[in-house]
């Protein structure tokens, strides 16, 4: 999301409380299933948390799209706690935020250099499944965050926050915005994105209930992360829904070309604009009044506790089964949830007041 993308899917939804799990209805795994090994990737083995940390380890990163601001920051952080762990960083991917084939290719290429972990943000829920099960096959453990696969094909997904709570939580700060009353749009990344999924269904939960009775939802566009794209979707809502009070984008660059565009347009300061940015990218926007307040977590936070699990997993402390805890550091304590998801915290609400506490 920053140039990026946060990118970063119901009748699934009853049953699941984070963005994980609106992947699972793709794949569906039960306690029972994380338990005996069948339905989802955590090991068979016992897990030791009190096993020693192993050294040495070779982590591979592969981001949606490399030399993309959101993911550089994200896999900084997970550079940097490999460091700290006496382990080796290295980061491969496409250079386009939609080549599910080049992430395919990737992964294969890491299992044949026999990296022992990798930690993946995938493009598709069910693309990379064949490939990730090689991997494993292999005894490379794999992490995925920012954005999941099926739960079968790795080992714990690192989610950014709960899904449920992204989802909301942005229909609900539009909501205030514009008086709980309008028409509102959703600007995307690809179609395909797995979390951006997953949002956008919750925020459709969120949607139903009577307080926003006068909120009407009229089009979910997609920018697939491209800044023109973007710019030009935001473009199109307005001409195509000239009554428009409101727009969510959950992903960073979705969200920094349409307040570009805002605040060049007589819909400055009228059409409300929200979703998942970084400060440095939406500060001046704040500023002059085009964003009221937007919301997002730390990527570089998201990255270390990506590397921290996938060396976690590799040294034999967790297994990715349901219930287990293991130490991050200086980041603490996690338990891993169903289906191997790790969440890392409730996301932060950005605006004029705050907004020049914080520096990526």
């Amino acid at each position: 999301m920053r140039k990026s993308s946060l990118r970063r899917t119901g009748a699934a939804l009853a049953a699941v409380t984070s963005l994980a799990l609106a992947v699972t209805a793709c794949g569906g795994t039960t306690k029972n299933d994380v338990k005996s090994g069948g339905g989802s990737a955590a090991a068979t083995g016992k897990a030791d948390p009190n096993a020693a940390t192993k050294k040495g380890l070779t982590v591979g990163f592969l981001p949606k799209q490399v030399n993309n601001p959101y993911f550089t920051s994200a896999d900084k952080g997970g550079e940097k706690a490999l460091t700290e762990l006496g382990s080796k960083y290295k980061e491969v991917g496409p250079s386009s935020a939609t080549d599910t084939s080049g992430q395919v290719s990737y992964v294969n290429t890491l299992t044949q250099q026999q990296v022992n972990a990798m930690a993946v943000s995938a493009q598709d829920p069910g693309a990379l499944c064949t490939a990730l099960k090689q991997a494993m096959s292999n005894k490379i453990k794999v992490v995925t965050y920012d954005s999941d696969t099926k739960p079968e094909c790795r080992n714990a997904f690192v989610s950014q926050a709960s899904g449920e709570d992204l989802g909301r939580t942005e229909v609900q700060l539009l909501a205030e915005q514009i008086g709980y009353k309008g028409e509102i749009a959703i600007l995307s990344a690809a179609q395909t994105a797995t979390n951006q999924n997953a949002w956008i269904d919750f925020m459709k939960e969120e949607l139903k209930d009577p307080k926003y009775k006068d909120v009407k939802l009229v089009k979910v566009a997609y920018g697939n992360d491209d800044a023109q794209q973007s710019f030009q979707q935001t473009q199109g809502l307005l001409q195509e829904h000239p009554n428009l009070k409101g727009i969510i984008s959950p992903t960073t660059v979705g969200i920094k070309a349409a307040a570009q565009y805002l605040s060049g347009s007589k819909y400055k300061g009228k059409v409300k604009l929200t979703g998942l940015g970084t400060p440095n990218d939406m500060r001046k926007y704040v500023k002059n009044g085009t964003v009221d307040a937007f919301e997002l977590w730390d990527p570089a936070k998201l990255g270390e506790l990506a590397a921290r699990t996938a060396v976690a997993l590799s040294s034999g402390q967790i297994t990715g089964a349901e219930g287990e805890t293991f130490k991050a550091g200086d980041m603490g304590s996690f338990t891993i949830g169903k289906d191997g998801v790790i969440n890392l915290g409730k996301p932060t609400v950005f605006n004029a007041k705050n907004i020049d506490q914080f520096n990526f």
